[in-house]
């Protein structure tokens, strides 16, 4: 594939390093065209190999004083005051010329390095459109088609799938940079799979716009929905009080820095327990309930948990003399959590918790909703479903999230191995719902050691994260280290490209300084997934996500400012925009 005359060369190796090499630059007009981050290729000792670099700097020194060739200068002996040319090389893979009877094969791996004063020449034109062909053959069945390489508009960039959702994946951009695109068109590349399985967690319902066969759009119940027979079967979903386990449970009702705060903890736990028991117990279930636990998914009523310990707040017992009481051991001491619970039982906001319809209350109904969620309602093999959490409270919105990425990592747990259909958990926005520094005992610590159990341990159980945001410095590191893949897009925060950086190998370092400079719809890709780290430019969806950036200045000179804003006026006032 690559001509290695004396007439293409760039120059000759002088120094090597583990995975890098200097080359004196004897073609000045070679350098002149060379770029920081292009590719280079160099003649390797074995024969039928050639080594891949990427430039990492260049220098060229007429100027005794220039620092930059003084340190490479150094490197090989090369006194400052001499006019060289010089380039360094980070080695990233080596092309095989012929393995079997597939030709031209590359592979991430150094076996060999350069000899001193081998050639090397730059990778551009027919070489670079066959090199860049050679490193998107993905295997057929695993290739997610992403775009074009930025280096060659001409070649197209696949991405290899399984790698991608096995290892988890992480994608960064700003606002504006197609982050949403590139999600959208992932999701898209995904549905026309036979039996696609993944869950969109849609934070300000951006991608209603994805139409299809497999897209299953789905919604947490808004207030509108309290009171009518709008459930799972119209796409509505409620997460009923009695689906959170303990810890979620006490973070909502209580305070901690109340000084009964233990006694409430207690006091909940103790009613909780009791009511799942009893409804086990009424259904006949006595075997079941005598293996639960307070954090098993039973039923019960909220109304029946606000008298036991309305009960318990008021309770009065026989005293030390015959004939008198006294205040109960929890007397009075959980009013300010009784009151807690009943504001947040009176918040229709919050009625897909305290006001689910009465199938919620039966023991079949979680089979159903986990069965909506895990498989596709239309096509019994799977499905992509996008949940709408547009409706519910921010401060609420981790510990719901959660809970749906818990239920969904607990069902598959604990089904059977050869059973297990793999799915993945796209988290839109994660860094409202996985966030670095979370309060401790607070619902955000909840959410984000259920994500951490989820990225240490979901790959063993077929659960893949797609972590996706705009602020990944405020994304919970542990999370963010699970993941081996990153597609990062345009980044103009120093903090937010930090994280990038330490995500990148120290050899690819030189990637993160083009991250404040890359195009809306460009993003570099690094990690398993993907051979050769690059740039590449993402191919628009067929439906892009409703988030797009409005045209200011467009807008502004074209259409006037709607009059009528009753209808929104209406929407804030019910906390809703879905038509009753």
């Amino acid at each position: 594939m690559f001509d290695f005359s004396s007439e293409s060369s760039l120059g000759t190796v002088q120094t090597v390093d583990t995975a890098s090499v200097v080359v004196e630059v004897l073609n000045v007009e070679q350098l002149k065209r060379l770029q920081v981050n292009r590719l280079v290729a160099l003649q390797s000792s074995r024969a039928g190999e050639a080594l891949i670099g990427l430039v990492q700097k260049i220098a060229r020194s007429l100027d005794p004083k220039a620092q930059v060739t003084e340190e490479i200068g150094t490197e090989i002996g090369i006194e400052p005051d001499g006019a060289i040319n010089l380039v360094r090389v980070v080695l990233i893979g080596t092309l095989i010329g012929k393995i079997g009877v597939l030709r031209n094969v590359f592979r991430r791996t150094l076996e060999t390095v350069p000899d001193i004063g081998a050639p090397c020449i730059p990778v551009e034109g027919e070489s670079l459109s066959g090199f860049m062909s050679a490193v998107a053959n993905v295997k057929e069945g695993e290739a997610l088609h992403l775009g074009v390489y930025t280096l060659d508009d001409q070649a197209h960039a696949y991405l290899n799938a399984n790698r991608l959702f096995q290892r988890h994946a992480l994608m960064v951009g700003s606002t504006g940079s197609g982050k949403s695109y590139t999600v959208a068109r992932i999701l898209e590349q995904m549905a026309r799979l036979s039996c696609p399985n993944a869950i969109v967690f849609d934070i300000h319902g951006e991608y209603s716009s994805l139409e299809g066969r497999a897209f299953d759009h789905l919604r947490i119940a808004g207030p509108v929905d309290i009171g009518t027979d709008r459930s799972l079967d119209q796409g509505v979903i409620h997460l009923p009080f009695w689906l959170l386990g303990y810890e979620a449970m006490v973070a909502m009702l209580t305070d901690r820095s109340d000084n009964n705060a233990p006694n409430q903890a207690m006091a909940l736990t103790q009613a909780v327990f009791s009511l799942k028991k009893a409804h086990l117990e009424n259904l006949g279930q006595n075997d079941l309930a005598n293996e639960i636990t307070v954090d098993s998914p039973i039923p019960f009523d909220t109304g029946d948990l606000v008298r036991e310990l309305d009960r318990l707040n008021e309770e009065r017992v026989p005293g030390a003399r015959a004939g008198t009481d006294k205040a109960g051991p929890l007397n009075d001491k959980l009013s300010r959590m009784l009151g807690r619970m009943s504001a947040r039982i009176r918040d229709r906001r919050l009625g897909f918790l305290f006001s689910p319809p009465g199938e919620a209350s039966q023991l079949q109904w979680l089979e159903r909703l986990v069965s909506r969620l895990m498989v596709d309602s239309v096509a019994a093999d799977g499905g992509i479903k996008i949940i709408d959490f547009s409706e519910v409270p921010s401060d609420l919105m981790p510990l719901m999230v959660s809970l749906v990425a818990n239920v969904i990592f607990t069902v598959q747990q604990w089904r059977e191995s050869e059973k297990r259909h793999p799915l993945a958990l796209i988290c839109d926005e994660a860094h409202l719902y996985i966030p670095e520094g979370a309060d401790a005992g607070g619902s955000d610590q909840i959410s984000v050691r259920s994500f951490e159990r989820i990225a240490k341990e979901g790959r063993k159980y077929g659960i893949a994260l797609m972590v996706v945001s705009q602020r990944p410095s405020e994304v919970n590191r542990t999370v963010l280290s699970q993941c081996n893949n990153v597609i990062a897009m345009r980044l103009s925060n120093a903090e937010d490209q930090a994280v990038v950086r330490r995500s990148l190998p120290d050899s690819l370092g030189t990637f993160a300084d083009l991250l404040p400079v890359l195009d809306t719809g460009e993003a570099i890709v690094v990690g398993d997934a993907t051979l050769l780290p690059t740039r590449i430019r993402v191919a628009p969806p067929d439906h892009p996500p409703v988030g797009d950036t409005i045209a200011f200045w467009t807008r502004w000179n074209t259409f006037p400012a709607a009059a009528d804003l009753a209808d929104a006026v209406l929407s804030w006032r019910r906390q809703s925009q879905i038509d009753g």
